[in-house]
């Protein structure tokens, strides 16, 4: 499995489903009908893609534009970033900035302002209601319940497979065993600093 391979799996599962438990669901059928190299290459191409994403701007851009800070989060963040389709990853990964000017961005974070209006009216609690947050954690686990599933084997078979190949994920990001996003770090406060790496994004916090 190639790269393009990879991305039109991703994609496929978008465009062939209709909720997020059958996309995962489609995704590990699909694998599971695969040779086990494939669903090594697979999750070698899973975390490649989300160590791209993995950079420190990136996580800034999250952290701005959702009003999110969590290193989890960010990290279940960059996988629903992957389930938006390669041209929206890509254009983003390279340019952290333009986030907040993709459409499925747009669209979600107008659907969260009138659901944040109407639960405040409400007087409702907003995490228990809202379940469209921009983050996708099971996507990162197609890799392993397809090699448990036609292996038999224990999931962590697929990690040592992959290391094997001489490759490893970014995430999880464990500040204190010096694991954290790629780039220079920068003082989120410093409202300079976020004019001059996110100029767009910045110009959207001050129109809210």
């Amino acid at each position: 499995m190639d790269v393009d391979e990879f991305w039109d799996l991703i994609e496929r599962s978008g465009r062939e489903t209709d909720t997020r438990e059958a996309r995962v669901a489609w995704l590990v059928d699909e694998l599971s009908r695969r040779p086990v190299e494939e669903i090594i290459d697979y999750d070698v191409w899973w975390r490649t893609t989300q160590n791209r994403g993995c950079t420190v701007d990136l996580y800034a851009a999250f952290w701005f534009v959702f009003g999110r800070g969590s290193l989890d989060g960010f990290e279940y963040f960059v996988s629903w970033l992957i389930s938006l389709g390669r041209e929206t990853f890509e254009t983003v990964a390279e340019c952290p900035d333009r986030l907040i000017e993709q459409p499925e961005v747009l669209r979600l974070l107008d659907r969260v302002a009138m659901f944040v209006a109407a639960m405040k009216r409400r007087q409702r609690n907003l995490d228990e209601e809202w379940e469209e947050h921009p983050e996708f954690e099971l996507l990162a686990y197609v890799g392993f319940d397809a090699y448990e599933r036609v292996t038999g084997k224990d999931a962590d078979g697929l990690a040592e497979a992959v290391a094997a190949r001489g490759f490893s994920g970014d995430f999880p990001l464990i500040p204190a065993l010096g694991s954290v996003p790629h780039g220079e770090q920068w003082d989120f406060d410093d409202e300079r600093e976020l004019a001059r790496r996110l100029p767009r994004i910045a110009r959207y916090r001050g129109q809210q």
